[in-house]
């Protein structure tokens, strides 16, 4: 049998003898911007990107993601009402499996996409993505690992297919779903359905998702994480933080090279990045705040739902009219970054917080059950207007940092944290880039200056940090650098900062009572969870 009649035997379902359909399997970026062309799905900004837009949804849709319900799985996959995860039927699965399949034989010309998750080749994962539309294809060979010619002829059997029907909508019919957009995994089958939306960031993190299911099964921990590495790799630091903390601006340093930017894996011996590119925000995108990913979007970038000055194809990042999230997908070889996409144990470890309540230290030092805390609440907070309806700072908590992406309760990413930190002896530090000098809205109250946090991450970097001048917090028992030469102290000490006592006094138990009441939705009865509260 040629490698072409094994492409088509291998695709599943897809009939494309039967319906003639035209394939066009790892096609190289100028074949697919000309067919994007062709096909009217899309166009050539003058930097050399893809233009394109996602439809009605421009962002993920979290509350449609929906597994398929096994029985073995019961104790393994995180299910309750604060989880991330919705039951499916293997029936209902099987329902919208035929629908997406139904509607990839009714083209004419189908895209196939075979690459690999993972830059670790004993833990990678061969993924097959079957779609119609030539941007979702491009999308796909930027953010996976691309088969060398060798490999791709030998690729067999994928490990996991993604079938993008997004174009066409779910069948709401089954009492189990509730909306025409629907992201379906079925672990066991090795599938994924989309349907309903057509956002190319379902696809990325739809494979994530497998990754968080797969992984601790077999002591990986995956993570929502930028890594990054001095020029030698000496020296490895991970950086976890929710939208609005800096994580992209810290770990995209131009004296360190870059791991990766979003997801990786710590395994036995070190930390792999999962993917094949990088999913950059681009709203309101300068080349002087963001040169990485200005210099990165060229030709070979999809830019997603953006709009070009009038009469002209220049990019306007400041262009919201379609959505806030303007994004911009590009192989990671685009940036300075290491290659093949590995690297040591970490050596530091940095949770990043905008606190807008101002009572959170500046920078603190953790111990190895106030990270596997901290991990678990994935705390930051939301300020007015960056979050609709939102008038006061708002506690926001996300599990592990990427809650929507998890499979497993939270306490088994943490678990496997510990586990890492307590063998490689990595440090783990708490970095508050929001508010000092009091809470967001108040007299006085201002935003930690970029400056001051470059200056700590960089302590951090060169390993100077641990020699400063600490003290214990109040109510969170952290111990917090609140002496640091070049840095004001009323940076560094809320308790300094604040003028009025009291009330500071006040707003950290307010927000202390607010990790509480996430701590109560995420116990799960475990003696594990009955103890978390006290790490705090």
């Amino acid at each position: 049998m040629n490698n072409i009649e094994s492409i088509l035997r291998n695709l599943g379902h897809i009939n494309c003898s039967e319906h003639n359909i035209n394939i066009v399997r790892n096609a190289d970026t100028s074949t697919l911007y000309e067919m994007a062309i062709k096909l009217n799905d899309g166009y050539i900004t003058n930097d050399g990107s893809l233009a394109v837009t996602s439809g009605t949804h421009t962002g993920r849709a979290p509350k449609d993601k929906r597994l398929v319900y096994y029985d073995d799985d019961t104790d393994y996959i995180w299910w309750s009402k604060y989880s991330p995860n919705t039951k499916m039927t293997k029936n209902t699965f099987e329902i919208h499996k035929t629908i997406a399949i139904d509607f990839l034989n009714s083209h004419e010309t189908i895209f196939v996409f075979d690459g690999y998750a993972g830059w670790n080749k004993d833990n990678r994962l061969k993924v097959r993505t079957i779609c119609t539309r030539p941007y979702h294809a491009l999308f796909m060979k930027n953010m996976l690992i691309n088969p060398a010619k060798e490999e791709l002829e030998d690729f067999g059997e994928p490990d996991f297919i993604v079938y993008n029907a997004g174009c066409q909508p779910a069948n709401t019919y089954p009492s189990d779903v509730s909306s025409s957009t629907s992201i379906d995994f079925d672990f066991k089958d090795r599938k994924i359905v989309l349907l309903g939306t057509q956002y190319a960031g379902e696809m990325k993190k739809g494979i994530f998702t497998v990754m968080h299911y797969l992984m601790p099964r077999k002591n990986i921990l995956s993570l929502h994480s930028s890594c990054n590495t001095s020029v030698d790799g000496s020296d490895v630091a991970l950086f976890f933080g929710l939208s609005g903390t800096g994580k992209t601006t810290l770990s995209a340093d131009p004296n360190r090279i870059l791991v990766g930017d979003d997801e990786h894996c710590w395994y036995d011996s070190g930390v792999f990045n999962i993917e094949g590119g990088c999913y950059a925000k681009c709203v309101d995108l300068k080349k002087e705040t963001e040169p990485d990913i200005w210099n990165a979007i060229r030709y070979g970038n999809v830019v997603e739902n953006i709009k070009c000055y009038p009469g002209t194809k220049v990019i306007n990042f400041a262009d919201i009219s379609i959505t806030e999230n303007t994004r911009a997908s590009y192989p990671i070889s685009h940036t300075n970054a290491v290659i093949p996409c590995e690297s040591r144990h970490p050596n530091n470890i940095i949770f990043l917080c905008c606190d807008a309540f101002g009572v959170i230290p500046t920078v603190s030092l953790l111990t190895v059950k106030q990270a596997m805390y901290y991990f678990i609440n994935g705390y930051t907070a939301s300020i007015p207007g960056t979050v609709m309806g939102i008038t006061e700072p708002a506690a926001t908590f996300s599990a592990c940092f990427g809650d929507a992406f998890i499979t497993c309760h939270p306490k088994v990413y943490a678990e496997l944290l510990a586990q890492k930190l307590d063998k490689h002896k990595s440090k783990v530090w708490l970095i508050n880039t929001g508010w000092i000098k009091g809470r967001y809205g108040t007299e006085g109250a201002t935003r930690c200056p970029l400056k001051y946090t470059r200056m700590i991450v960089d302590l951090i970097h060169r390993n100077e940090l641990t020699s400063q001048e600490t003290k214990y917090s109040d109510i969170f028992n952290l111990q917090y650098f609140n002496k640091i030469d070049g840095i004001p102290e009323e940076v560094l000490d809320p308790a300094v900062a604040w003028s009025n006592k009291d009330e500071y006094t006040s707003t950290l138990i307010y927000l202390k009572q607010k990790f509480d009441a996430n701590m109560e939705k995420l116990d799960d009865g475990s003696d594990f969870m009955k103890t978390m509260g006290q790490y705090s």
